[in-house]
């Protein structure tokens, strides 16, 4: 098995890294259209007409501010997803696991270059909280 594990430093507060992750309107600015909401065992995707991509997710785990874990299941990807949030001196530290990939594959590095262009939109998203 082969896991992504991302580290990212954002110049915010943990809430509005929190909002940036959890709210559907502003994960649809950095990720792709969604009907995300923040309960345990919600069942919700996200969607990209464009590419004609749709991934199927479930929450697993919320614990505001400090971790989001869902599902990520997409083409021959069957993962799962977990944020981790820890705020410092008004910087957030954001660490990103991605558990659950066969090998480090095409849909691993893809996954993987994937995440680190996202989170660069997403500091955008949460510049404008």
């Amino acid at each position: 098995m082969a896991e992504i594990s991302l580290d990212f430093q954002i110049n915010s507060s943990i809430n509005n890294v929190w909002n940036a992750l959890t709210d559907s309107d502003n994960l649809a600015k950095w990720i792709m259209e969604n009907n995300f909401k923040p309960v345990v065992g919600q069942k919700y995707q996200f969607q990209n007409e464009q590419w004609n991509l749709i991934v199927d997710c479930e929450v697993l785990v919320v614990e505001e501010p400090y971790k989001l874990s869902y599902t990520w299941v997409g083409g021959p990807i069957n993962t799962v997803v977990t944020w981790t949030l820890k705020e410092e001196d008004g910087t957030t530290y954001l660490h990103l696991e991605q558990t659950g990939f066969e090998k480090e594959d095409q849909a691993f590095n893809g996954a993987k270059y994937g995440w680190a262009n996202m989170v660069e939109e997403l500091k955008k998203v949460v510049e404008e909280i």
